[in-house]
């Protein structure tokens, strides 16, 4: 007998449930009630635990938070135990503690080994933990694609090693597709933009500008339109400091800078400090001197020349009619002479469109090829493991009061002429091949096989479940297997055979089914009753454990409901006989 994996659980203000604690075993356990008395909540409860979508519904009126908490035995060093301690979690005793609380508001918190973690962490650790089946799985098996993906999961690696390689691969085909669609219905966009970019690097090209020109051209143009003025000035300064040649008796700062320096520098030798300022007149001086030349030759260099303030005016005019267009807002030449730049980039770029067009032809003509190779494979593979799928739980039904069912999968291709070629044929496809799995049911001979949604009742649908996940139990394993009234629609001796299997399969798992049933819950090791208050809530000790005389009352009320009827209590009795003898 493997260690159970749930060893504990507690709920507390989840839906009709009050506060309940329940300890689970090994083996077989079944939960019962009466309807309405809570027994979907345990289901809940786990799938909260496990890291199932929260929801603030759930909380019970009145309440602040629902809380669930589990106590899970792990192998100290199993995956489950090392992905926990990553998330820095401590086991207790070799066991995880578990807490998941959601508001009244819909937040939700999730603690594991006392610590805080990402609710996303309970959903990793739950794919090692515990397989959950309910109402709503026996739905989904009715969908094509749920079909499919319980055969890959059953072909295991013979599947996913190719499948994996259709995903990479269709996923790269799209990504080349989309690329190749936008080039091709854009060619007309993309061409006027090149044939845009062309003419303005043309303009700026012969425009033959230079960064910095603009400022040139603006300060010669603002000396050539004031030449006279500035002339004018040079020649009354140069005056005012060299005097004029024309006027002998003009006085100028020359001059005058000369006569002080010769005061000084006849008596420099009688006083340090007098020596001191006649050097600086001598530089002064000096100085005055350049200026005066300086202004000379400025003035003797400047004339006006309308024609060449002409010739500016027309340059400045045609680059600022280039900086609107090409320079963005506030530019300037060297902003068009970037934008020419990055243009003549993306011109080549768009050039290549054409030669960009043919190689991502090629790529994706290539990347279909290959898809087409692996669509052959992973129909061989997935037809390998159907016939095999099928066959088991073929024998499984015949366990089930369903001795001359047969169950088979039907695989197919659609044509599609914008689809990839397979054997000679344009077919459909998508990210999980060309395959189209379904699940066909022959209930007895003579029957044609049918979709099961189509040829399966309620009982037989939820028995193709039961045997579908008793065949996975035998290829990918997990600790723990609960089950939410899978056998709805079964009566009868069915009802046994679901009993005596799910007994069969507690032998090498831990097995919690929440069942109506008495022919199923007879063959539990646990027996655990929800019960319900008069005042319709649930208390701690609502979630009993039944042995004895407590079990056959139980039993007798879902058989008859009436806990004191002879003839229940004799049937009850009778079950419960029948389940220990076939254990």
């Amino acid at each position: 007998m493997v260690v159970p994996v749930l060893e504990e659980m507690r709920i507390q203000a989840l839906g009709v449930i009050d506060d309940a604690a329940f300890e689970l075993s090994p083996g077989f356990t079944a939960v019962t009630g009466e309807t309405g008395a809570g027994k979907t909540m345990v289901v809940t409860s786990l799938g909260l635990l496990l890291g199932g979508r929260a929801d603030a519904g759930l909380v019970r009126a009145g309440a602040r938070a629902a809380v669930v908490e589990g106590r899970i035995a792990v192998p100290e060093d199993g995956a489950v135990a090392r992905r926990a301690a990553e998330a820095g979690a401590e086991l207790d005793e070799g066991a995880l503690l578990v807490t998941r609380t959601v508001s009244a508001e819909g937040r939700s918190r999730a603690h594991v080994g006392g610590r805080s973690v990402p609710v996303g962490l309970l959903g990793e650790l739950s794919d090692e933990l515990v397989a959950v089946h309910g109402q709503t799985d026996q739905q989904g098996l009715l969908r094509p694609a749920r079909q499919r993906q319980a055969l890959d999961r059953f072909a295991g690696d013979a599947v996913a090693g190719p499948l994996a390689d259709w995903s990479e691969t269709y996923r790269r085909l799209r990504t080349v597709s989309a690329r190749l669609e936008e080039l091709t219905t854009r060619a007309r966009e993309r061409a006027q933009e090149a044939d845009l970019l062309r003419f303005g690097l043309d303009e700026v090209a012969a425009a033959e500008a230079r960064a910095g020109e603009d400022a040139e051209l603006a300060a010669e143009a603002e000396r050539l339109g004031h030449a006279e003025a500035l002339a004018s000035a040079a020649a009354l300064a140069h005056g005012a400091l060299a005097g004029d040649a024309a006027d002998p008796e003009s006085v100028d700062a020359a001059a005058l800078v000369a006569a002080a320096h010769r005061s000084l520098d006849g008596v420099r030798a009688h006083d340090p400090a007098l020596a001191q300022l006649a050097d600086r007149l001598g530089e002064v001086q000096i100085l005055l001197a350049d200026v005066a030349g300086e202004l000379a030759g400025y003035a003797d260099d400047l004339e006006a020349d309308p024609l060449r303030l002409s010739a500016v005016e027309e340059r400045r005019a045609a680059l600022t009619q280039l900086t609107r267009k090409y320079g963005g807002t506030g530019g300037d030449i060297a902003a068009v002479l970037a934008w020419a730049e990055n243009g003549a980039a993306r011109l080549a770029e768009l050039d290549g469109d054409d030669d960009r067009i043919g190689e991502l032809t090629a790529e994706r003509d290539a990347l279909r090829a290959d898809l087409s190779r692996l669509a052959l494979l992973l129909t061989q593979a997935r037809q390998d493991a159907a016939k095999r799928f099928a066959d088991a739980v073929t024998a499984e039904l015949a366990e089930l009061a369903m001795p001359h069912a047969r169950v088979s999968f039907a695989l197919r291709r659609t044509e599609d002429p914008e689809g990839i070629e397979v054997d000679g044929r344009a077919v459909a496809f998508g990210p999980h091949g060309t395959d189209e799995v379904e699940l066909l049911l022959a209930p007895h001979p003579g029957a044609p096989p049918r979709p099961i949604a189509k040829g399966a009742s309620g009982g037989e649908l939820s028995r193709v479940m039961l045997a579908v996940e008793v065949v996975f139990a035998g290829s990918d394993p997990v600790p723990t297997y609960l089950f939410d009234e899978v056998d709805a629609g079964v009566g009868g001796k069915a009802a046994v055979e679901v009993g005596r299997r799910l007994a069969r399969l507690a032998r090498g798992a831990q097995v919690v089914v929440v069942t109506h049933l008495p022919q199923v819950a007879a063959f539990a090791d646990r027996h655990l009753a929800v019960r319900k208050t008069s005042e319709g809530s649930v208390t701690r000790s609502g979630v009993q454990r039944l042995d004895g005389e407590e079990r056959v009352r139980e039993l007798s009320r879902m058989l008859a409901g009436q806990e004191d009827s002879e003839l229940a209590r004799a049937h009850a009795e009778e079950l419960l006989a029948a389940a220990r003898a076939d254990g």
